[in-house]
């Protein structure tokens, strides 16, 4: 790494923000919590009671953990001696505006600047700050829960500097995690773009009868989640195009997937179709509100792990 990392700000306490804390801390970071809500402290237990057992079965040394996970009484506080600050309030550009103005007067000055924003840019809540404490700023966006997800979309806004996105890759992965750096700011970055798309034409699919939500779920789980879990799509396509690879796929089959692409269908999403969504909701809930969301989480958390480890084995196995 270019440069140590022995102490971590963690802005806001939701699932997210209490995931980040208990990685950075099980990987020997000191971490302050700050968050106005006033169930922070049994908020934090919670958070460790539940995570603490995934991290182990990751290999990680988690003796002492709920030690180095600290409250702090206010922002500034709790980012007074970070080397890393990791945001995770609302989605709301005027919200992070007023957040990262005070990130940026009251951390030290060497501290990078994360957000863990789903789908604004950093450039969007940062004209206002200086040049150098622009350049500081980025995007460090996880997928939930962060402790267990290895990606991190890294995103550097147009005033970004090249140091701060070498440094936001060293950290993450010092934490045990997988950067990607994207190169242009774009509404909602690359995951949650791919996500979206999945998501309209299976909610499509549903709302016209083709399938039901559990079943869907059964097709993705079967094929797509398995393939993707191990290849990603363009590698699952090169190979599907056999020993021609991509450019085979392409000019042999290439014209009926255009024709199925141009079929897609889009999910009723307007005031004069609230019925239809109404029924797609009801569906859903159908299929899984007879579970709770510690219960749905806990199979989720399960397999995640189960992935993970099995790919870590495959890995060994190839080195």
């Amino acid at each position: 790494m270019t440069r140590a990392f022995r102490t971590a700000a963690v802005i806001g306490a939701g699932t997210i923000g209490l995931s980040w804390a208990t990685l950075f801390a099980a990987h020997g970071l000191t971490v302050r919590v700050s968050d106005p809500r006033p169930d922070l402290a049994e908020a934090v237990d919670e958070a460790l009671a539940t995570c603490t057992p995934h991290l182990a079965a990751r290999g990680l040394d988690v003796t002492g953990l709920a030690g180095r996970v600290l409250l702090a009484a206010d922002v500034t506080e709790a980012v007074r001696d970070a080397d890393v600050v990791q945001e995770n309030g609302p989605e709301r550009v005027e919200f992070k505006k007023d957040l990262f103005a005070t990130l940026a007067k009251e951390a030290p000055a060497h501290a990078l600047l994360l957000s863990s924003s789903s789908a604004i840019p950093s450039s969007a809540f940062t004209g206002e700050l200086s040049d150098e404490d622009a350049a500081r700023v980025l995007i460090g966006h996880p997928f939930n829960p962060p402790h267990l997800v290895p990606l991190v979309e890294v995103v550097p806004g147009t005033r970004t500097g090249e140091d701060a996105v070498l440094d936001a890759v060293d950290f993450y992965t010092s934490v045990g995690r997988t950067p990607v750096v994207e190169r242009k700011e774009i509404p909602g970055f690359v995951g949650n773009r791919l996500q979206t798309a999945l998501s309209r034409e299976a909610a499509y699919l549903v709302q016209e009868g083709v399938v039901t939500p559990e079943d869907l779920d059964k097709v993705v789980i079967n094929s797509l989640g398995l393939r993707w879990a191990t290849v990603g799509p363009f590698l699952g396509a090169h190979l599907g195009g056999g020993p021609g690879g991509y450019r085979h796929l392409v000019e042999h089959i290439g014209t009926s997937m255009r024709r199925t692409g141009a079929g897609l269908g889009t999910p009723s999403q307007h005031k004069e179709e609230e019925q239809a969504q109404e029924r797609l909701i009801e569906a859903v809930e159908k299929a899984y509100g007879s579970s709770t969301y510690p219960e749905l989480t806990g199979t989720r958390d399960r397999r995640q792990l189960a992935v993970l480890a099995a790919l870590d084995s495959a890995d060994k196995e190839e080195n």
